[in-house]
């Protein structure tokens, strides 16, 4: 960050450059115990290689890794770090209250042209003393990342700053998203019926109704989290962001006739 005084940009603005919260640039290392964080670490990377994991499976598990942390440890940690089995959806937070739930629109759709569908989710990522959320909105039908955002918090304002930056390229005709306070609150959603958008929320307890997100994780994690072990948010920035962009501009999907997702998504806007 530059200092506002010696710069023509608002601190808003670098942010939004960074694809960084305000909140963010408070960070302050977790208030865990480093155990507390090495077991979250071990779950996060258990449950990308086991969805299906509930509370007293990865307690068990956790003891096959020399670790004894009771029920409502592991229970509170995977909360924390929002991972619960695929059977019962992951909640990072509960709908915001007396907002609507929308129903789910998009079973047994067909998936046929860019914006289309697009969908977002909140993942944890973890750092050497602490951990920060990562947010994404990316398009069904190329797989096309069309922003991301990272928190130290889960308030709501990150998730609205990424989807007002998703719709500066452009807007779906539909958009899913799970039923946490970040995506139910007055202020998502009336940017999204501001635009004409019709809602889509996944039903409680199916994770897999927003697959395209959760394959998305699995690949940041897996292709990138794990490998480099960012020691603080800065790394963490940087290291998301060149990410991002090899995912959407060099990474050969097979799905996609091992074409890139900005090859498929520019392509067939153009």
């Amino acid at each position: 960050m530059i200092e506002v005084q010696h710069s023509q940009l608002s601190v808003r603005r670098q942010c939004q450059l960074l694809h960084l919260s305000r909140g963010t640039l408070y960070y302050a290392p977790s208030g865990e115990s480093e155990e507390n964080l090495q077991l979250m670490r071990l779950l996060d990377e258990q449950y990308t290689r086991a969805p299906f994991y509930g509370i007293r499976r990865m307690k068990a598990w956790l003891e096959t890794q020399g670790y004894a942390a009771n029920h409502k440890r592991v229970q509170r940690l995977l909360r924390l770090t929002g991972l619960e089995a695929i059977y019962q959806r992951p909640r990072l937070s509960a709908p915001a209250p007396g907002h609507r739930i929308y129903p789910y629109l998009l079973r047994g759709v067909k998936i046929a042209r860019v914006n289309q569908v697009w969908s977002t989710d909140i993942t944890y990522i973890r750092l050497l003393h602490g951990f920060i959320y990562l947010v994404a909105i990316i398009d069904w039908f190329s797989r096309y990342v069309l922003s991301w955002e990272v928190s130290v918090t889960l308030d709501g304002d990150f998730c609205t700053s990424a989807l007002e930056r998703a719709l500066a390229v452009a807007q779906p005709e539909i958009f899913n998203t799970d039923q946490g306070a970040q995506f139910t609150s007055q202020v998502f959603t009336g940017l999204l019926l501001g635009h004409g958008i019709k809602i889509s929320m996944d039903g409680r307890g199916r994770a897999l109704d927003n697959i395209f997100v959760e394959r998305l994780w699995r690949s940041v994690k897996y292709e990138e989290v794990y490998l480099h072990d960012y020691q603080h948010v800065p790394a963490a920035i940087s290291g998301l962001g060149n990410y991002f962009n090899f995912y959407n501009s060099e990474r050969l999907h097979q799905s996609l006739a091992y074409k890139t997702p900005e090859a498929v998504y520019n392509q067939l806007i153009g």
